[in-house]
């Protein structure tokens, strides 16, 4: 089982980036699919999450910036973050929840600057 990140960077406030990250080794369709932040001497917490019946889940500090998809086919998941502050900056990781079973990413770091 792998989720491989990628898609972090530097970029300045107001612009854009996409993170993807690519799973294999289990059935990806099944699993609950999420991105978490955790910025320097802060607890991890969530950004957004895409169920497996279609419901989408965003953190009130992303709604109207970030979107989150999900390709099945391609066991990827996304998320589309625009006009980024500062305070978006920190390692994102993408998380598999199914039933029991919870596993992170490596995790990618955004740094936007201002």
């Amino acid at each position: 089982v792998q989720l491989v990140e990628s898609g972090g960077g530097l970029v300045q406030a107001g612009g854009s980036l996409r993170l993807t990250c690519t799973a294999s080794g289990f059935e990806f369709s099944s699993s609950l699919m999420g991105w978490y932040r955790q910025a320097p001497g802060k607890k991890r917490e969530v950004v957004a999450r895409a169920a497996t019946n279609g419901a989408i889940y965003y953190a009130d500090s992303v709604k109207g910036r970030f979107t989150i998809s999900r390709d099945n086919a391609k066991s990827t998941v996304y998320l589309q973050m625009n006009d980024l502050k500062p305070d978006d900056t920190a390692v994102y990781y993408c998380k598999r929840e199914y039933t029991l079973i919870v596993q992170w990413g490596q995790g990618t770091q955004v740094t936007v600057s201002s």
